[in-house]
């Protein structure tokens, strides 16, 4: 299943939420189709802070309040009475005025109704309302690819492979894609009845779910690539997530694989939106030195408050390969830039989103809250990660051009700001051509793995398509009316045999061992696994940072 297409349900679709996602970089792209829904519900989480103290001097005085006040409410006062149709008052002054005022200021700061306020305090905690299931979805069909162990759908006996054929009465296969993904979102929070077809029957059977609080793990990916090397997935910044990469690490080195010792890690913070920033100082000092500044934050009156490594349950010593890309941003890039700066470990991937900037949430009242943009964070080296915000409220940072500014690292290597961290070595992304993107993205794969499963036994976890599931594949696009062009095709065999391999491992075994399968065939994870006897001459002062030019299918 393709990265970019997984999202959870609620965070793109509902509407008036994209603005709210602060601590993350905002908004989320969307990827195009939707096709993994994860039917957990909507998911935020923003960076806690004590509200902002305000100097005296730029305080406004109560009489220009007064008069910005009067002036509102006789506009209000006139839509009120004169508008075509009845002014709902709560809607107009939450959705329209604040949320108006707020979005004049920058990107990140917004306001949280009673449910969205609920849902950050839940997403704090790692947890969501729903059932626990991440589902593959296209146009009439749904497909279980993993449920959370101990939730709903996981005490039900939904797992891997299962079809939900029906929800709450409704055929599956008589909705548009539109309709299912909302029929999906209706039914994430409350009672809901599924029929379900398992693998191998013909025939559904109902199930009967309550949704419940389930645990979201942020170490979303765990395993050895080869060579004693530890590969983890960080896919946000949570309350928990130290411990789980402590876990992660821990249960690696005991794995029957592991035995041998695990002696060396890369992180992967690839399309890590960020998170809590306290959650990121501590999983820095999993690996840093005690007592050495991870950050700086700077608020509006030029006050400064420095946090350092923390003392932790737990420390890793072991070479580190921090791999990153423009969806990096906010805390991510932050924990990136304090191993960068202390050369502790080597960045690769590509350059980060860009999001330096410190959201306080203040809870209000009616239990709702306000995340509002109120510092700036620094990296230990003094850096801003932040990139320039055209047309906001942002004021420059002060100083000169960060760009332009020397900054280095502990042993004295050059590292560069203004906009995101630039990593040490640059590796780019899998290059698809046009022919293999058109076909990834509509659902292609996953269509003809569903039905490929059909046709034959269950393969066993060392499966391989060969030159005969091919032509299947071929001849399955044929009847889709997809052409196969002899220039794709033929330089394509590589790709189409890993994604279709991980699609029906995924469906046969679940999700864990189909992204297993297709991120130790990334270009990007094989690329940075070769840094890894590079690291002491990559980090000296004055070396010359290689670049790779991976362009694999």
């Amino acid at each position: 299943m393709s990265r970019d297409s997984r999202l959870l349900l609620g965070t793109d679709k509902m509407a008036g939420l994209q603005s709210l996602i602060v601590s993350r970089r905002s908004p989320i792209r969307q990827a195009a189709p939707l096709h993994l829904i994860c039917f957990l519900g909507a998911v935020l989480a923003v960076a806690s802070r004590g509200a902002a103290q305000t100097p005296a001097s730029s305080a406004v005085s109560s009489d220009e309040l007064a008069q910005d006040g009067a002036k509102f409410a006789r506009v209000f006062g006139s839509v009120e009475a004169n508008y075509v149709d009845p002014i709902d008052t709560e809607s107009s002054i939450f959705n329209g005025a604040i949320r108006g005022m707020l979005a004049q200021l920058d990107p990140f700061s917004g306001f949280f109704d009673r449910d969205q306020f609920q849902t950050l305090k839940q997403q704090a905690r790692g947890q969501a309302l729903g059932f626990g299931s991440i589902l593959y979805v296209q146009m009439g069909k749904v497909v279980v690819l993993q449920t959370a162990q101990g939730s709903p759908s996981w005490r039900a006996g939904l797992g891997p492979g299962d079809e939900i054929v029906e929800i709450n009465g409704e055929r599956v296969d008589r909705l548009d894609f539109q309709s299912l993904v909302e029929l999906l979102q209706r039914s994430r929070s409350q009672a809901v009845r599924l029929g379900v077809i398992h693998p191998g029957k013909l025939v559904s059977q109902d199930y009967d779910l309550k949704p419940a609080e389930v645990a979201l793990p942020t170490v979303d990916k765990s395993f050895l690539l080869g060579s004693g090397v530890g590969y983890l997935h960080i896919s946000g910044f949570e309350l928990k997530t130290p411990q789980e990469v402590i876990d992660a690490i821990q249960g690696l080195a005991a794995s029957p694989q592991g035995t041998a010792g695990i002696k060396s890690l890369l992180l992967d913070l690839r399309d890590n939106h960020g998170g809590i920033v306290g959650s990121a100082v501590a999983t820095a000092s999993l690996f840093l030195p005690p007592n050495v500044v991870v950050m700086t934050v700077r608020d509006r009156s030029g006050t400064k408050q420095t946090a350092r490594t923390l003392e932790m349950p737990a420390h890793f010593d072991l070479p580190v390969v921090v791999l990153v890309n423009g969806e990096t941003a906010s805390a991510a890039e932050l924990f990136a830039a304090a191993l960068q700066d202390h050369d502790r470990a080597l960045v690769a991937g590509q350059s980060t989103y860009g999001k330096g900037l410190v959201q306080s949430v203040l809870s209000l009242s009616e239990n709702t809250g306000l995340a509002l943009t109120t510092g700036q964070y620094f990296t230990p080296s003094g850096r801003s990660i932040q990139r320039p915000l055209p047309g906001t409220m942002l004021g420059p940072t002060g100083g000169d051009d960060p760009a332009k500014i020397a900054f280095h690292t502990d042993d004295g290597r050059s590292v560069s700001a203004g906009g995101g961290i630039t990593p040490d070595v640059s590796i780019p992304p899998r290059s698809l051509d046009p022919w293999a993107a058109f076909i990834n993205q509509h659902s292609a794969f996953n269509t003809f793995a569903s039905g490929y499963l059909s046709l034959h036994a269950k393969p066993d976890r060392s499966f391989e398509p060969d030159d005969k599931t091919l032509d299947e594949f071929k001849d399955f696009l044929t009847r889709e009316g997809i052409q196969t062009p002899d220039e794709y095709w033929g330089p394509d065999q590589d790709y189409l045999k890993l994604r279709i391999k991980t699609e029906i491992l995924t469906l046969v075994y679940g999700l864990a061992l189909g992204d297993e399968t297709e991120t130790k065939s990334d270009p990007q994870v094989q690329e940075a696994v070769k840094l890894f006897s590079k690291i002491p001459s990559l980090l000296k002062p004055g070396s010359k940072l290689a670049v790779s030019e991976t362009r694999g299918r």
